[in-house]
């Protein structure tokens, strides 16, 4: 057996993902031109799109894996919490806020012996 014996498969995949992604990227692009920046339907998808990241927040919050499953939910709340007032405390600068959410978890996860 060789390297090259199973390419097809190989070229099947990388086709078929292309197809499937690229066209909904074009067709991304062509409607973005016609789009007005405040138009309801870009204020819709930013609400869909933020709704998205609150409910995959909320699931690493209430339903975690992994090292943070074993975390109380206490320390994985405050850590959000922290992390939510040094967003705005620093006039909502997102890498603040993230930062800060993950040096109160890192800590509250080493005073907590894991």
């Amino acid at each position: 057996m060789t390297v090259l014996d199973g390419w097809w498969a190989y070229a099947f995949i990388a086709i078929a993902g292309w197809i499937a992604t690229d066209i909904w990227r074009w067709l991304g692009v062509l409607a973005g031109k016609r789009l007005r920046e405040d138009s309801e339907a870009l204020n819709w998808v930013r609400a869909v799109a933020t709704a998205l990241v609150a409910a995959v927040i909320a699931k690493l919050i209430l339903y975690p894996t992994g090292v943070l499953e074993q975390s109380p939910l206490w320390l994985r709340l405050g850590a959000v919490a922290a992390g939510t007032v040094a967003f705005f405390v620093a006039r909502q600068k997102p890498a603040v806020g993230i930062a800060t959410a993950i040096g109160v978890l890192a800590v509250g996860l080493y005073v907590l012996g894991f």
